[in-house]
C-alpha cells in the first residue's frame, strides 16, 4: 500500500472513528466548515461540480453557479458526516431521518415479486438503504466498485452490511447473476445508476447532451420481470431527508434487448433529470458526466 492510500484509508477510519462520537449539531457544523474551506479552495472537484450544474440550470450565471456549487459542498459534507454517524444511529433515529413520498410504488412492488431501486448520486442514499433495512424491515443487495486501497473498500464493506445490506463487488462478473437471483426470489437490489463511462454504458440523452448509464437496471428488469423504480433524494433545511419513487419504468412490449434497455435506460435518465433539476444541489456529480468533457487520452475521471 503506498503512503497516498494509507493516508486515505486513515482519514475515513478517523472519519468513522471520531465523527460519529461527535453531537449532531457539532457534526453538521462541522461538514459545513469543511464544505466551505475546500469550496474556497476551487480545485478540480468544485469546478467539475460547476460545469456540470452549469449543463442543469443553463441559464445561471458564473454567480449562480458558484452559489450552487457552494451548497452543493455543503450537501456532499453533509452525506459524508452523516455516513460517519449512521452506525452510531438509533433505530428511532434512522427511521424518522427520511420521509420518501410515493413509497407505495415500492411496497406495493415487493408485495409482488422482486424490485430494482435505482438512484442518482444525490444526498444520502447510505441513510435511504438504511432506511429500507429499519423502517421497513426490508433487507436489500446492492452493487458496490472496489476502492484502493482494498481495506478501504473493506471498510465501506462493512459499514453497509452494518447497516443491513448484502453487498456484492462490482467488478468479477458474478455480480449480475446474483441480483437477478435476488429478484426471482422476490426480493430487492438497489443500484446508483447515473454514472457508467464503459464500453457497456447505454448512451442517453441528459441534460439536452449525451452521457452513458448502466445497463444493469433495465436488464435485470427484463431478465427477472422485476419491478424497475427510480428514486431521487433531496435535503431541505430539516435534519429529515426527502425522497420521491417515481413511478415504474415499464419493459417495452416490442423490440430487441438492446432497443429495450435503451429505451428503459433513457426513462431512468429522465426521471434522474427531474429530480436533479429540482434540486440540483443535492446532486453530488463531482466527476466528468457528459461524452462532451471526456479527454480521449486521459478517459473518465
Amino acid at each position: 500500500m503506498s503512503a497516498a492510500e494509507r493516508f486515505t484509508d486513515g482519514l475515513y477510519g478517523l472519519g468513522w472513528g471520531t465523527v460519529k462520537k461527535l453531537p449532531e449539531p457539532v457534526a453538521v457544523r462541522l461538514g459545513q466548515t469543511i464544505a466551505d474551506l475546500v469550496w474556497k479552495q476551487r480545485g478540480k472537484g468544485v469546478l467539475r461540480l460547476e460545469g456540470n450544474y452549469a449543463r442543469v440550470v443553463p441559464d445561471a450565471g458564473p454567480e449562480r453557479l458558484r452559489e450552487l456549487s457552494r451548497a452543493g459542498m455543503r450537501s456532499y459534507l453533509r452525506y459524508w458526516m452523516e455516513s460517519f454517524r449512521l452506525p452510531a444511529w438509533s433505530r428511532e433515529r434512522v427511521k424518522s431521518g427520511f420521509d420518501p413520498k410515493d413509497i407505495h410504488f415500492l411496497t406495493d412492488g415487493l408485495a409482488a415479486g422482486g424490485v430494482i431501486l435505482a438512484l442518482p448520486h444525490m444526498a444520502n442514499y447510505d441513510l435511504a438503504g438504511a432506511w429500507v433495512t429499519t423502517k421497513l424491515e426490508t433487507p436489500f443487495t446492492t452493487v458496490a466498485e472496489r476502492l484502493k486501497p482494498e481495506t478501504l473498500y473493506d471498510r465501506f464493506v462493512a459499514y453497509r452490511e452494518g447497516l443491513g445490506m448484502e453487498v456484492l463487488p462490482h467488478s468479477g462478473g458474478s455480480a449480475f447473476g446474483t441480483l437477478a437471483r435476488r429478484l426471482r426470489e422476490g426480493g430487492l437490489v438497489c443500484l446508483v445508476a447515473d454514472r457508467d463511462l464503459s464500453a457497456s454504458g447505454v448512451e442517453v440523452d441528459f441534460f439536452g447532451e449525451k452521457t452513458r448509464m448502466p445497463a444493469g437496471p433495465a436488464l435485470l428488469a427484463q431478465q427477472t420481470g422485476a419491478l424497475l423504480l427510480p428514486v431521487t433524494l433531496w435535503y431541505d433545511d430539516s435534519p429529515v431527508m426527502q425522497g420521491q419513487v417515481h413511478p415504474p419504468i415499464e419493459v417495452p412490449e416490442s423490440g430487441g434487448r438492446a432497443e429495450k434497455t435503451s429505451v428503459m435506460t433513457q426513462a431512468l435518465a429522465d426521471a434522474f433529470a427531474t429530480g436533479i433539476a429540482d434540486h440540483p444541489e443535492d446532486w453530488h456529480m463531482l466527476q466528468r458526466l457528459w461524452l462532451a468533457d471526456l479527454d480521449p487520452a486521459k478517459g473518465p475521471s
